[in-house]
């Protein structure tokens, strides 16, 4: 269980929590019937996210195999074998439709096939284009934001969608950044040739500097403080300030620059994570 549990990558479930990022900004987090929706899209994100992985890993299951660390991946290393890898994506992917229906939306389908498809797309041969590589990465998580909204019939400020585009572009570019600085002769991604350090560098900080710009803007557009009833969320940009310098100290030291992985392994950075969330909390729902 623990290989299976293992090649489902359920440490990444952590990026499916955009799924709820809607519905806790609405002010209805205590919504039952909106809550139990984004509970049904949030399994059905994970076992979705989990049948890309696992048909990527029976897909690079050689190029895997001579790789220093992906070589320890279930498939790769044999634990787990292709007939039963198939047998998995088959049950995870009927999981991932009965969840949907508990969605009560008629199009929630349609967010979570697309998903599958760019995410296919991408395992398949976009992963060697450059600027498409980092697009359709950074799709995944406007995706979850946008199927969160859908399914709770919820509209989101565009100042938040932009946010949300500018932070993804900063994580995934941070991510290429680090595999670039880890280049290993014969086994590395075949897009990292198009980038340069420079270029991911300099693209990285004008991304980190639009998140700051449009996460004001969304704490003090008149919209919000109306609908929220609070003048006070402007006090947060600051928290978020601080997450963000301290995830740039783990991206630019020695960490792999996997949001998840930063996320997991910084006990510090998690704990601001909170901090911000309970502030959100108090902000949004105490006050």
């Amino acid at each position: 269980m623990r290989d299976y549990l293992k090649e489902m990558r359920v440490s990444h479930y952590i990026k499916n929590i955009l799924v709820f990022a809607a519905l806790a900004c609405s002010g209805q987090f205590f919504d039952w019937k909106k809550l139990f929706r984004s509970m049904m899209g949030f399994f059905s994100f994970c076992m979705v996210s989990s049948v890309v992985y696992v048909i990527n890993d029976i897909k690079d299951i050689e190029k895997d195999r001579q790789h220093p660390t992906k070589c320890k991946r279930p498939i790769a290393a044999g634990k787990i074998t292709i007939r039963s890898a198939v047998i998995l994506v088959i049950g995870m992917s009927v999981t991932a439709f009965i969840c949907s229906i508990f969605t009560c939306s008629a199009v929630s389908g349609l967010f979570l096939l697309i998903y599958l498809f760019l995410n296919i797309s991408y395992s398949i041969g976009l992963k060697n284009i450059p600027i498409a590589d980092i697009s359709i990465l950074v799709s995944g998580f406007l995706l979850r934001v946008i199927y969160g909204a859908v399914i709770t019939d919820i509209e989101i400020s565009h100042w938040l969608y932009l946010a949300v585009i500018a932070s993804a572009f900063y994580f995934v570019l941070g991510k290429r950044r680090n595999e670039l600085q880890k280049i290993q002769t014969g086994n590395t991604r075949k897009v990292l040739k198009f980038y340069t350090e420079s270029f991911l560098d300099k693209n990285m900080y004008m991304c980190l500097a639009l998140v700051h710009v449009f996460y004001a803007l969304w704490c003090t557009d008149e919209k919000t403080a109306e609908a929220y009833q609070n003048h006070y969320l402007l006090w947060t940009v600051p928290v978020v300030l601080i997450i963000m310098m301290r995830y740039s100290l783990d991206v630019e030291s020695d960490s792999d620059g996997d949001p998840t992985e930063v996320l997991i392994h910084d006990k510090t950075l998690a704990a601001l994570v909170l901090i911000y969330l309970s502030v959100m909390l108090c902000l949004l729902y105490v006050f």
